[in-house]
């Protein structure tokens, strides 16, 4: 598949490690909308890596789009999940010798646009990563005590809510306490988007389980609509995908040591080595990566969207 690294629309935009965020303004009835543009972009360790992984922004967009059907469908939470059809995107937003909508297909999403709450809901129900090396230090992750003796994978006592601050291009993601979360969006708002974050943790970790997929821990992100600002928070961005998510096939399932993967880890993997090696610092600009890594990453997202969706092509 042809390669997307960065769109390019007549259309003000921002853009983050992976997506393209596109100001589409208002439909017929005056919702306010916001086109995002899945690329090809891989970032790791909060640096976007100049190689591209092509069609890495569409798997990412079904899986997503997936998701955010489901936890509508089931009652969890809204979503701001509009459309994934480019024949949405208007004739005058395609510049003459940019991006096209052909090249558009299956990575766009249209969303409602929100007041996005600046604090990532993470929720861990295995011990790995940051929350791991935490815990090694402190017995705790972000402040939540843990029980003595855990290793490396093990499963948590029960799903636990860590949430984080959302790193500016550049920086690192931080890990904070509630407490910290309470101060940035205010108790009211803290204790809604922990127990809707907890609850879609939950059942779709029980649904991917059904199919042999174990989700290690995920993030999400949450916005309030402009026009219900005393709502409910609305589900925002992607929604569990190997981009956001740690998914481990059950199979192989063995705590005590890293498992094998269906996300990024692959891809953490490769740029550890190099920076054992000394090949690099995790700051930008980051490495090209090598054709071994590209189809590896890809056949793991293949995999997990087939596993979680059905869909296979």
């Amino acid at each position: 598949m042809q390669s997307l690294f960065q769109s390019d629309l007549n259309l003000p935009v921002r853009r983050g490690k992976v997506r393209d965020v596109y100001e589409l303004g208002p439909d017929t009835t005056g919702t306010d909308r916001l086109l995002m543009v899945a690329s090809d972009r891989l970032s790791a360790f909060d640096v976007v890596l100049p190689t591209p992984v092509p069609g890495k922004g569409v798997l990412l967009t079904s899986i997503a789009a997936f998701w955010l059907r489901w936890i509508e469908q089931v009652g969890l939470c809204r979503t701001h999940l509009i459309s994934t059809e480019a024949r949405d995107i208007p004739d005058s937003a395609l510049k003459t010798g940019c991006t096209t909508r052909d090249e558009l297909e299956g990575r766009i999403t249209i969303g409602k646009c929100c007041q996005v709450l600046p604090v990532e809901c993470v929720v861990r129900g295995y011990l790995e990563g940051t929350g791991l090396k935490d815990y090694r230090q402190t017995g705790a992750v972000c402040g939540i005590k843990l029980p003595a003796g855990l290793v490396q994978c093990d499963k948590l006592p029960e799903p636990i809510f860590t949430p984080a601050t959302k790193a500016e291009e550049g920086e690192h993601d931080e890990n904070i306490s509630e407490d910290k979360a309470r101060s940035i969006i205010g108790d009211a708002r803290l204790e809604q988007v922990k127990r809707i974050s907890l609850a879609i943790y939950e059942r779709a970790s029980a649904y991917a389980a059904e199919r042999g997929v174990i989700i290690a821990d995920t993030k999400f992100e949450f916005g309030i609509d402009p026009s219900d600002p005393e709502g409910e928070p609305i589900l925002i961005d992607e929604a569990l995908t190997p981009d956001s998510s740690r998914f481990w096939p059950a199979q192989s399932y063995e705590p005590g040591r890293a498992q094998a993967s269906f996300d990024k880890q692959f891809v953490r993997e490769y740029l550890e080595s190099l920076v054992a090696r000394e090949r690099w610092n995790k700051s930008a600009p980051g490495p090209e990566l090598p054709e071994h890594v590209i189809a590896g990453t890809l056949d793991r997202y293949r995999a997990v969207r087939k596993l979680l969706t059905g869909e296979s092509s």
